[in-house]
């Protein structure tokens, strides 16, 4: 059985069939499903999800584009919710200079303000980096985050990059991009990282791998990501299965 290690069943793209789709997961070989927050109104919706829902467990966090958002009051908050039993991580946190809201510094304090709520509940971390690896890797050695754990979400930088993170204990989150044919760099980091590092995910609704790439993403895709890394692998699908599972696992000690 696969584990969906970051999904968005909160985005209105769901709004339609959430309960449909998601009541199908079991008989299409999905196990459990991590729900990520991405800002204060998703990490109250994530908590919903893990309540209505057996197997769907939950991250509760600011996506660094959403950080203009936070304050002190609202960090109470956070805290109280990672404290919910079936909230396992802190994310997605991180750095994303792609976009240029928030400026960086604003960015920066509140990445390190979540590591800090991470490390005080005992939770790992879920990681978002788009165009920030140097800054991300220094504010993580900064904060000893190899203590926190987590995972590198969507990981979309090249081997050298893969191996800062490895060395920290991180696991790498491999979705749909992986199976896009210009992927070169990520199939690169696939083959390099050990098969003891990397998770699954989604990213839904986003990033669907191919031949569904466009579509609206789910976790019912991820089979055609076990079949990509599988082959760059060079190993059964059963064995990817079984091994990103344990992983899981242990990223989120459930």
């Amino acid at each position: 059985m696969i584990i969906d290690t970051h999904a968005h069943y909160d985005d209105e793209q769901f709004d339609i069939d959430r309960e449909e789709i998601l009541n199908s997961m079991k008989d299409n070989g999905i196990e459990l499903i991590v729900n990520i927050g991405a800002d204060m109104q998703t990490s109250e919706q994530t908590l919903e999800l893990t309540n209505q829902y057996p197997f769907v467990y939950g991250a509760v966090g600011v996506h660094p584009n959403s950080t203009m958002e936070l304050d002190d009051t609202k960090m109470e908050r956070l805290k109280e919710l990672a404290r919910m039993p079936k909230i396992v991580a802190i994310g997605e946190i991180g750095l994303d200079y792609y976009w240029d809201e928030p400026d960086p510094d604003t960015q920066r304090k509140w990445f390190d303000r979540q590591m800090e709520l991470a490390r005080e509940v005992k939770l790992p971390i879920v990681i978002h980096s788009r165009d920030a690896a140097k800054d991300t890797v220094d504010m993580m050695k900064a904060a000893h985050a190899g203590d926190i754990s987590g995972v590198i979400h969507c990981f979309s930088y090249p081997v050298e990059m893969a191996r800062e993170f490895l060395n920290m204990g991180f696991y790498l989150g491999i979705g749909g991009v992986v199976t896009f044919k210009n992927a070169k760099k990520l199939k690169e980091v696939v083959e390099y990282a050990p098969i003891e590092s990397i998770v699954l995910e989604t990213d839904c609704p986003y990033l669907a791998p191919e031949p569904n790439r466009g579509k609206r993403n789910s976790s019912l895709y991820l089979p055609s990501v076990v079949e990509e890394v599988a082959r760059i692998k060079g190993m059964d699908t059963d064995q990817i299965i079984e091994i990103t599972r344990q992983n899981a696992m242990r990223l989120y000690r459930l």
